[in-house]
């Protein structure tokens, strides 16, 4: 079942022949790491604090990034026991944030395994995807079993971005991270992207009647014609024109009179 959250386009529908980019994250750890609170936090800014660990959905979201639209869509997955059945995100997302609490080491030894999975994954499709390791829960500091050192540790050992942050607590980093994931995202793209050729030839138009340059008879050799070619005027390729930018506004459900009631994932509401 996917999920969309309201928000307006500028300008009524979009053009078909310009097609919105999209970006799929899955959220991956083990319960109560906080992956669902995280998701919340990003697309509504509120926090709620309970969710049923059972309940897997994905979620849309149109963003901008780097003044760049982007169709962000989220999936907040619900492992039983750990990265089983994990075919249904590994195939789907082209970036993965991998979550721990920063209060329990369990969560923290659950990503190792994550992490082990992920990188089978990129070894045997040969295609790179970013991955971003993330302590959640800052706010309950004076009951931490993580230290950061160890989190910047683990995602040194697998080559993937390190961050702490606190769903309940800090929208702006929450938001960070996942714009994070974009512009990974984006970046992976580009470096994957064919070398484009920096020159071109360009013929100037030949003269109707070919200029004859005869040279000299030298001790008995016969003469030989030889006749002047066109020039070559090498010219660079001007870059690709950047499309034309437009503003996605977000609506936030801000009361009950300016916008409708938004149905949020595990069947939580927000009014």
């Amino acid at each position: 079942m996917s999920s969309m959250f309201g928000k307006p386009r500028a300008g009524g529908e979009r053009l078909p022949q310009s097609p919105l980019a999209e970006c799929n994250v899955a959220i991956l750890g083990c319960r109560g790491a906080g992956k669902s609170a995280l998701t919340v936090k990003f697309l509504t800014k509120r926090f709620i604090s309970e969710y049923d660990p059972n309940l897997e959905d994905t979620y849309a979201s149109e963003e901008l990034v780097d003044q760049q639209p982007v169709l962000l869509k989220v999936m907040d997955t619900a492992d039983q026991d750990g990265p089983g059945n994990c075919e249904r995100y590994l195939h789907w997302a082209s970036a993965f944030l991998v979550v721990y609490s920063i209060d329990d080491r369990k969560s923290f030894e659950g990503c190792q395994h994550y992490l082990e999975v992920l990188a089978l994954h990129v070894r045997g499709c040969q295609r790179r995807c970013p991955v971003l390791l993330l302590g959640n829960k800052l706010d309950m500091e004076q009951y931490r079993q993580v230290p950061a050192a160890e989190g910047m540790s683990l995602a040194s050992r697998f080559g993937c971005l390190f961050y702490e942050v606190s769903a309940c607590q800090d929208f702006a980093r929450v938001q960070h991270i996942f714009y994070e994931a974009v512009r990974e995202v984006r970046h992976q793209a580009e470096q994957s992207l064919p070398v484009r050729p920096l020159f071109i030839t360009e013929e100037r138009p030949c003269p109707p009647v070919a200029t004859p340059v005869t040279l000299p008879t030298r001790h008995g050799l016969a003469s030989c014609t030889f006749n002047t070619l066109s020039t070559v005027n090498y010219k660079e390729i001007p870059s690709v024109a950047q499309a034309k930018l437009v503003t996605v506004k977000s609506s936030r459900a801000q009361s009950k009179r300016k916008a409708p009631t938004l149905t949020l994932l595990k069947g939580f509401k927000i009014f």
